[in-house]
């Protein structure tokens, strides 16, 4: 094989492999977004009127650190929240498989 015929072959194994990692990077944002992880909790549209309300209030009077806390917090209790529920679901998953045999 031709040395340009081997560049050409790396170059299509990173453009692949590029278009994955692009592909996976959106999904990723795309989980980041507030109104997918409000939909991840099981709630249905964007939430109460009233917290978005309280939300605004606190950013407008200057507790933008309290608020970003808050918030970052809720996520990671939510992310939490969800592996814990995937735990749950396979150990149930394993224990009818295991009292199958």
């Amino acid at each position: 094989m031709s040395r340009l015929k081997q560049l050409e072959a790396r170059r299509r194994l990173l453009v692949r492999r590029c278009d994955e990692q692009r592909e996976e990077l959106a999904t990723r944002f795309g989980q980041l977004s507030p109104t997918s992880m409000l939909e991840d909790t099981g709630l249905i549209g964007l939430g109460h009127p009233f917290a978005w309300a309280a939300l605004a209030a606190m950013l407008y009077f200057g507790r933008t650190r309290k608020v970003l806390t808050a918030v970052l917090w809720m996520r990671s209790l939510l992310a939490f929240a969800r592996r814990a529920k995937q735990l749950m679901r396979l150990l149930t998953q394993a224990r009818t498989a295991h009292e199958g045999d």
